[in-house]
C-alpha cells in the first residue's frame, strides 16, 4: 500500500493526539472504536471486516483480521458471560484483551504511557531516531517476548507487521508520528479518509 497515510508532515500537524498523555483516559479505547462502525460499543467481526477495507485493506487480510482479532478478544472483554459464536468485543472493557509480550504504551486499564512509547525509539530506533526499519521492529518485538507467552508473541506479531506493511514510508521506515498516531486510533480515521478522497477522484 502507498505510504501515503503515513505522511509524516500530514501527522505532525494533527493536534489531535499530541498532548493526550493518559493519564486520566482509556486511550486504547480510542484505538479500537474506529472499527465499531455502528457506534453501539460492541465490535463484531464483520465490523472489523469493514473497518479493515475502510482503510484500504484487501479482502484476505480483512477476512484473516476479523477472525483472528475477534476469536482472540471476544471472551475476554466478555467476563463471566457465556461464550457467544458471533464473537462480539465488548469497547467498555478492551483493557482486558491487553496481551503480553507487548511495548508497555498501554498500562493495564489501557492507558498510554509515554515513557513506554519513548523506549520504543530510544532503545531499538537506529538508523532514524524517530522511525524504526523492519529489522528494528522485528528487534523490538523480539526483546518484548514474554517466555512462553505464545499468544502474546502472535498477538505482537500480526499487530505490528500489519501496521509496517501499511504504513511503511518510501524508504522502508516506520514514523514515530504514524506510530503514536495508531495508539489512539487517529491514524485509522486519516487513513479511512484517505482512501474515500482517492475513490473520489478516480
Amino acid at each position: 500500500m502507498a505510504s501515503s497515510s503515513a505522511d509524516s508532515k500530514t501527522l505532525s500537524n494533527s493536534t489531535q493526539y499530541e498532548e493526550a498523555d493518559g493519564n486520566d483516559e482509556n486511550v486504547l479505547k480510542k484505538h479500537v472504536a474506529f472499527f465499531d462502525r455502528n457506534k453501539d460499543g460492541v465490535i463484531y467481526p464483520w465490523e472489523t471486516f469493514q473497518g479493515f477495507r475502510a482503510i484500504g485493506c484487501g479482502i484476505f487480510l480483512s477476512s484473516f483480521a476479523s477472525i483472528f482479532i475477534n476469536a482472540g478478544l471476544s471472551g475476554k472483554t466478555r467476563p463471566g458471560k457465556f461464550p457467544n459464536l458471533l464473537f462480539p468485543i465488548e469497547i467498555k472493557n478492551i483493557q482486558k484483551a491487553k496481551h503480553g509480550s507487548d511495548s508497555g504504551v498501554y498500562d493495564t486499564e489501557g492507558r498510554f504511557v509515554p515513557s513506554k512509547f519513548e523506549e520504543i525509539f530510544s532503545k531499538h530506533a537506529r538508523t532514524k531516531a524517530n522511525a524504526l526499519t523492519s529489522d528494528e521492529l522485528s528487534g523490538m518485538l523480539k526483546a518484548n517476548r514474554v517466555p512462553k507467552d505464545f499468544g502474546g508473541w502472535i498477538g505482537s506479531l500480526a499487530e505490528w507487521k500489519i501496521l509496517y506493511m501499511l504504513c511503511k514510508d518510501k524508504n522502508g521506515l516506520l514514523q514515530k508520528d504514524t506510530i503514536r498516531a495508531v495508539y489512539d486510533g487517529s491514524l485509522f480515521e486519516m487513513m479511512a479518509a484517505e482512501k474515500a478522497s482517492s475513490k473520489k477522484q478516480a
